[in-house]
Parts: C-alpha cells; structure tokens; sequence
C-alpha cells in the first residue's frame, strides 16, 4: 500500500477553516493497518513513513524551527483523528508532538539549529525515562559518554532522536541530552507486552557507550515548569513557557473522544439490522435509546471540556500571558474529566454491544482495550491529578515534580 501524497497541505487553510486536517490523506491507511498493528504490536512502516513526511509532524514547531506554529486546539483536532482510526498510532504521534514541545522549552535558544534541523527533516523524538530509567555520563574531552537503560519509550522503535536523561558519575543532579537512534551503542528492546495500545512502542532503550557533544547537555531540572514561568529564562517562543505535561494530557483527552465516538458510531452502524434474543430488533429496544443517547452526552461535554481548555492555553500564548499553576492544574483536570466521562461513555457501549455484539468481531475490543492505557498514564491518572487540584483548592502548595 502507497503512501498517499501530502502536497494539497491545508497548512495556509488552518486558521480559516478549523476542521481541515493535515492528516486527511493518511487517515484511510491508519484505519486499514489498526487490527493489523494491534496483532503485530508494530505500526505499519507505510503509516510511520507517511507520519514523517507529513506536515502533522512540525505542528508543535513554532515557525522560527520551520514549523507550522499551530494552535494547541488544533494540533488536538489532528490527534482526535488519528486516534480514531488506530490508538496506537495516534499514541506515538502524540508522544512526538508533546515531547519535542518540551525540548524546545529545555534546550532553548542555545540549540535552535538542532531543534530547527529536526523539524526541517520531519524527524521524530521520544522520550525514554518512565520507572526504573538509570544512565550514568562521564566526561571525555568534549563529550559525554553514556551508558544504562531508559524504560517506557513511547515510540522509540519508530524515532530518529532520543532524549537521554541521566546523571554524571558521582553526582545525582539530572541533565538531558539528544542522541541519535541509529548512532552506534543505542538498541531498543521491544519491550511492551501489555493489552492496550500494543503497537505504541513503549520500549526500553539502551544506551551502551554513547557519545554526545557535551555542547549539547542542558539541566533537567525537577520543577521545569516553574522555570520555564520565569521571565529570566530565555525561550525561543513564549509558548514553550507552557507545561508540556499540561499538553499532553489535553491532547491525551482529544484521543479518547476520537476513539470513544469512533467506536460510539461503529455501534450504532452495527445495530441497524440485528436481532436481539426472541426476534426483536435492537434499534426498537428503548435501553438502546437510553445508553447510546448517554453515551452521546458524555462524549459531547468530554469533547467541551477538553477543547475549551485548549481554547484558553490558545488564548494565553497569543496574549504572550505566562502560564500560572492554577493554568497548569486547569489543564490537568479538563483531561481527567474527559477520560472519565469517555470511559464511561465506552462502558455504556459495551453495555449495548453485549455479547454478540463482540463475537461479532467490530473494532470495539481492541478500542476499549486501547482506550484503558489514558487515564493510568501517570501525566493524567486521575489519584495524581485529583490530589494537585484538592491540595491547591485548599490554598496548599503543589508537591508533584511535574
């Protein structure tokens, strides 16, 4: 299968029409290789390579980086789709999007020709530090040697650069660097084995002897987005002053509705001409009406929640307004309400598919499956989120890292 083309972009159509989609063109392939990707725990290498030609691929660049400068909404929008038509995908793009955000915040000003090349080449990163992440960096003339394991690298197996978090021997304060993917001394083991989103490449990454330029080593501090807030610190644009956690979760929240309203319609195509127990159709039985008709508020009011939010961070950046915890909790909490009122909406689906509706072989399964991994990523699991937005309501001070 080709790689359909991305010359008709609707890059200089953005801003007059919202709902063109950069992604359009890819959106059939992505559907076509979902239950295959699912069943191989690798997406399709047609749909990573058209990703990378792709313009979704510079959407969170600013237009100094010779990106697109998109609006978060947006960007939203363009992951909704994705999502929709295979989670793993979407899973991976979104992983890119938030974290090369991050970079541009971290590495700054001082790295602009790195960060622009990246986006230039359509490039793409992740971010391998999750539990049980421990690399340690020595010194050699103008280099840092690195050696360990990154765990939880979502996308690795699909990335041309890697964000390498880690310590120089005898110390414990942590930095970051960008290596490679293909250099020498980096291997990815296909390590994820769980039931959702089983081709998002969420792997571990070794490091064995890797070289970076010590030119290109910058702290990595535990509160960046406290830093990030400070007028001192210098940015390349003021929306990197933005959390790029806060981001990941509003755009995690544009995922589950495209993936709990894609298996919401897939439900209500397959109802019109089946026949529940003693020869009545399902389209008649008025508990249908009732859970569908719920299942369509709740994905509506998540659908609100999450794209108001991303309405008002839009708004901030164009008014150059620096974000405030409360902003960075607002955003939190907009994405845990919309995956809860998506889950339950995917729990009232389930409810109406029953049995059959499952042996019946729709895509539901394997949706519900991937929809379970967004609320327990620990950027939106709601026992973190809750507890940052009670300890601020009562005017305590926030005491998670990030």
């Amino acid at each position: 299968m080709g790689i359909p083309s991305t010359k008709d972009s609707c890059e200089s159509q953005e801003a007059a029409n919202p709902n063109c989609l950069q992604v359009t063109p890819l959106l059939s392939l992505i559907a076509g290789q979902a239950a295959e990707a699912d069943a191989t725990r690798s997406v399709s290498p047609a749909v990573i390579a058209g990703l990378k030609s792709n313009d979704v691929m510079r959407m969170s660049a600013v237009r100094d980086l010779a990106g697109l400068e998109s609006g978060i909404g947006a960007i939203g929008r363009e992951l909704e789709a994705v999502a929709a038509g295979c989670g793993s995908t979407g899973w991976c793009l979104w992983n890119h999007l938030c974290v090369f955000h991050f970079y541009c915040g971290l590495l700054g000003p001082a790295h602009i020709e790195l960060l622009r090349s990246i986006t230039a080449n359509r490039l793409w990163v992740c971010l391998p530090a999750g539990a049980g992440t421990g690399v340690i960096g020595r010194v050699e003339g103008e280099e840092v040697v690195l050696n360990g394991v990154a765990s939880f690298g979502s996308g690795a197996r699909y990335s041309d650069y890697a964000g390498v978090t880690f310590v120089f021997e005898g110390e414990r304060v942590p930095h970051l660097t960008l290596v490679r993917t293909d250099q020498q001394g980096v291997r990815i083991d296909p390590t994820w084995k769980a039931m959702s989103l089983r081709a998002s490449a969420t792997d571990h990454v070794h490091y064995e002897e890797v070289r970076a330029p010590l030119s290109t080593v910058v702290p990595f501090p535990a509160r960046y987005r406290e830093v990030f807030r400070d007028p001192a610190y210098a940015v390349i644009h003021h929306r990197y002053r933005e959390d790029w956690v806060a981001l990941s979760d509003l755009w995690l929240g544009c995922m589950a509705v495209g993936v709990a309203d894609a298996a919401l319609k897939e439900a209500c195509s397959g109802i019109q001409g089946r026949v529940a127990i003693m020869g009545v159709k399902m389209i008649e039985r008025p508990t249908i009406h009732v859970n569908l008709g719920q299942a369509v508020a709740l994905i509506a009011a998540a659908r609100a929640a999450v794209y108001d939010a991303c309405t008002r961070t839009d708004g901030r950046i164009a008014a150059h307004q620096t974000p405030t915890e409360g902003d960075y909790l607002e955003q939190l909490g907009a994405s845990m309400i919309a995956l809860r009122l998506c889950d339950e909406a995917m729990r009232l689906i389930l409810r109406v598919l029953g049995g059959n509706g499952l042996r019946e072989g729709q895509s539901f399964e394997r949706r519900y499956r991937d929809f379970q991994a967004m609320p327990l990523h620990i950027n939106a699991h709601p026992d973190r989120v809750s507890e940052q937005l009670g300890r601020h309501a009562l005017g305590l001070a926030t005491e998670n890292p990030f």
